[in-house]
């Protein structure tokens, strides 16, 4: 259920995402933005494909997704979030670096043809730093999920 304040639609496409996150294939982790508060929280898509570059190294016959990758989808979710969240000048994009994970936990295999649920909560932001609370799950089972800490690059 959506909190009353939460925007459930339409959702972000491929090219909403694109135009926020300087993240280009194959490193782009998140394929859909299906609904979000401003300023709390975020569900994103990452749908997992055999045609993963990944999958060819990782692991030959047995395809897993690599948890590292998983994290950087959460990160790439709260990026969105924090973007989407901006007050004052919506149009200018700032750049958000993954400076520190807490607490990760990895559940479950991640494999060719599950679909990630991202799940990104802001617990609070700190000048321009945020801390997040991140869940990914596969048929609303839990795989991973960690807090993460995202900063502004200072120019």
């Amino acid at each position: 259920m959506t909190e009353p304040s939460a925007v459930a639609a339409p959702p972000l496409d491929a090219r909403d995402i694109a135009a926020m996150l300087p993240h280009r294939y194959p490193f782009l982790l998140v394929d859909r933005v299906l609904d979000y508060s401003i300023g709390k929280r975020l569900r994103a898509l990452k749908n997992v494909t055999i045609n993963e570059p990944f999958f060819q190294g990782h692991f030959p016959g047995q395809p897993v997704m690599p948890g590292v990758l998983i994290i950087e989808s959460l990160a790439q979710a709260c990026g969105l979030l924090v973007q989407m969240s901006r007050k004052g000048n919506a149009d200018k994009r700032a750049l958000y670096y993954l400076v520190k994970v807490d607490k990760a936990k990895f559940t479950r295999i991640v494999g060719p043809g599950d679909q990630l649920i991202l799940e990104v909560e802001l617990k609070r932001m700190i000048r321009s730093m945020g801390l997040f609370h991140c869940v990914a799950k596969v048929d609303g089972k839990a795989v991973a999920e960690a807090e993460l800490m995202c900063a502004e690059r200072a120019d």
